[in-house]
């Protein structure tokens, strides 16, 4: 798989025996998997969160730390990591339990093997694609961050759709000192329209323009 050499798997279950037989199917259709026996294991393995990570497949009844609990210390350390539960028999209410709480996928044990690779590569997919959304985002606030502040003052007025005459009333400054923080704004940010300028601030910020 060409996604498998920047997307690891970390497969997390304290069943030694089930845990080899996770790990020996996702590598044999070409992903890179770690595997972890406890929940502690995996945190002391990776106490930041690794660019690297495609996605966990996580036992969700553990002896100690749960599989549910561990989702919460993530959530908690800010990390947005896609989350493929494996359950028990009667585990599907805390199944729901953690889909609402964001993970990708759960699977009820015992479960076909493809369910199982599907899950991963859509976590994997959903993984990746929130990589690129992240990057757009960076991307964006990164020609922003060019902008004076009053420079970004004229821009979210201009991004609404005002024209200069109503930026400089609001602002209270003059319609030709608008005009020329407007051009310093399309030269910086190296856009030619309003609605360009637009989609720029939202895609660094969804609430930009609110």
């Amino acid at each position: 798989m060409n996604d498998a050499a920047e997307n690891l798997i970390h497969v997390i279950d304290d069943d030694t025996a089930f845990r080899r037989s996770l790990v020996f199917l996702l590598e044999s259709v070409g992903w890179q998997v770690v595997p972890h026996a406890s929940a502690e294991d995996f945190l002391a393995a990776c106490p930041a969160e690794p660019e690297a990570i495609g996605c966990l497949v996580l036992d969700i009844r553990m002896p100690t730390m749960s599989g549910l609990e561990l989702q919460q210390q993530l959530h908690v350390r800010g990390w947005n990591v896609p989350i493929v539960f494996v359950t028990g028999h009667g585990d599907v209410e805390l199944a729901v339990q953690a889909m609402k709480r964001g993970a990708s996928d759960f699977l009820e044990k015992p479960f076909k093997d493809q369910l199982l690779i599907d899950a991963v590569a859509n976590a994997v997919r959903r993984r990746s694609a929130e990589r690129e959304a992240e990057s757009r985002r960076e991307d964006a606030r990164a020609l922003l961050e060019r902008l004076s502040p009053r420079e970004r003052e004229v821009a979210r007025l201009v991004a609404l759709g005002l024209p200069n005459k109503l930026v400089a009333r609001q602002l209270d400054i003059s319609e030709k000192t608008v005009h020329v923080h407007r051009q310093h704004v399309m030269e910086k940010t190296e856009l030619g329209s309003a609605a360009e300028l637009a989609r720029l601030m939202l895609k660094a910020d969804p609430n930009a323009l609110d």
